[in-house]
């Protein structure tokens, strides 16, 4: 939409001729426009009301040719909640199960403070499950309602607010002092709340696009946000060292035939900084084991937990590609020989599933996060000291990843290589290891004041 005050209207053109002979031009920035009716009084009815816009002082739309009023007015009926229904309409088809879910979750936190009035309105905690269960779950838009849940929604759809609303400041705050709050009213995770932002900055982009606003512009750009403060770097208290992780492996092997199927998963993590989701999916043909040497995990896919009510087939489970990578991308990581041994020595004795998985239950499904959680948690309290387990000592499982890249790093692994082998971006991997550079960067401090005394320079 492209706004200008340049606006020039015609004296009204008659064309006998035509079925419509009276036509009203007018020229609006470089583009001309023109409108033909049937009746003279018609013709001039319209001028007189282009002709108000501009001595209201109203700017036009060079595409259109409309006044900012007329163009609020024909928009003013799409509400708030109708488009966000749309944007997910758009979104499903081609959206990750998982980003299905972020959607829902963040649409379910904004729209409820998108409201003309709170008379009437619903319990909280039924109007969220009305919207994250049902709404903005588009596997569900066919099932049968609960009654609940439909009283809910139809409130809602006669109390939101239009989406031409959010030109304005103060609604865009209602909307970012929302995503903000967890239900009980307590702060949400600073990760949770700049992904929420994202959401709506992108709903809100989508209405630019529909034309829903009088400028081009997303009105979240020109409202000042702090985003909440989080603690992005890794800390350095969470990152076991070699011995430990070997002591917590053996650990993990010693809970019987569950952990024993388990050591060679969380080695994965550690050995190769992968993700779970991509352990958990991890196949033989990917896996390059030489009797001798060092082997290579080619990495191809995940197996991401989004819950049945948010994938294509009902399962709990979707196969992604690689996170941040195009879909045939892959990612090889070599493989320590100690490590080769241990895998092959997984596959002679405990065989994969029959699509080749390495990791599974005992009924051969995909491995859960709570069951091997439950493994860690005890090796943990087997192996480590009570001060350790008490400490944030690899407290999940994905601390395992953290710990094998910051071993790398340490190790003096160029920042590039081993940003590669996670499957980060560089700007991610100094992001998050930070401190685990700093510790780096020293050393290598120490050995260039080393060689530089050995050439006498002065220091």
């Amino acid at each position: 939409m492209s706004l200008t005050y340049d606006v020039r209207l015609y004296a009204i053109e008659v064309r006998r001729d035509r079925p419509k002979p009276f036509r009203l031009r007018w020229l609006v920035g470089q583009r001309k426009h023109s409108k033909s009716y049937q009746l003279k009084a018609q013709a001039d009815g319209r001028r007189s009301e282009l002709m108000s816009a501009v001595r209201r002082g109203e700017q036009f739309d060079e595409e259109t040719g409309l006044p900012v009023s007329e163009i609020r007015a024909q928009h003013g009926s799409v509400t708030w909640y109708e488009h966000t229904r749309a944007y997910i309409e758009r979104k499903w088809a081609t959206a990750p199960a998982k980003s299905r879910k972020n959607y829902a979750d963040a649409l379910a936190t904004i729209t409820p403070a998108l409201v003309k009035t709170r008379a009437g309105s619903p319990d909280p905690a039924v109007l969220r499950r009305a919207l994250y269960g049902w709404a903005y779950n588009r596997n569900r838009w066919e099932d049968e309602h609960p009654e609940d849940v439909t009283a809910a929604l139809r409130w809602l759809e006669k109390n939101s607010l239009p989406v031409s609303a959010l030109e304005e400041s103060a609604t865009v705050r209602l909307a970012l002092d929302a995503l903000g709050l967890k239900l009980d009213g307590k702060p949400a995770a600073p990760r949770t709340a700049r992904r929420k932002r994202a959401c709506l900055s992108d709903v809100l982009g989508l209405a630019v696009e529909e034309r829903y606003f009088t400028t081009p512009v997303n009105p979240l750009t020109t409202v000042k946000w702090v985003a909440p403060k989080s603690a992005e770097e890794l800390d350095p208290e969470s990152v076991a060292n070699p011995r430990q992780v070997r002591a917590l492996l053996k650990g993990v092997r010693e809970q019987g035939a569950r952990g024993a199927h388990l050591e060679a998963f969380f080695g994965c993590l550690y050995y190769a900084a992968m993700r779970p989701a991509e352990a958990t999916a991890l196949r033989r043909a990917q896996c390059h084991l030489p009797e001798t040497g060092w082997g290579v995990l080619t990495l191809r896919q995940g197996a991401v937990r989004a819950g049945k009510g948010w994938t294509n087939d009902g399962r709990a489970h979707e196969d992604r590609h690689l996170k941040a990578r195009a879909v045939k991308d892959s990612r090889p990581v070599p493989i320590p020989p100690h490590f080769v041994r241990l895998l092959r020595e997984h596959i002679a004795l405990q065989g994969t599933a029959p699509d080749g998985r390495l990791f599974r239950t005992s009924r051969g499904g995909l491995l859960q996060e709570t069951g091997y959680g439950e493994v860690w948690a005890k090796a943990r309290q087997d192996v480590l000291s009570e001060d350790e387990a008490a400490s944030p000592l690899v407290r999940r499982p994905y601390d395992l990843r953290h710990a094998g890249v910051s071993f790398w790093l340490s190790s003096g692994v160029d920042p590039m290589e081993c940003a590669r082998r996670a499957g980060h971006t560089i700007a991610v991997l100094f992001r998050v290891y930070a401190k685990v550079l700093a510790q780096t960067q020293d050393r290598a401090n120490h050995r260039i004041d080393a060689a530089m005394r050995e050439w006498n320079e002065p220091e």
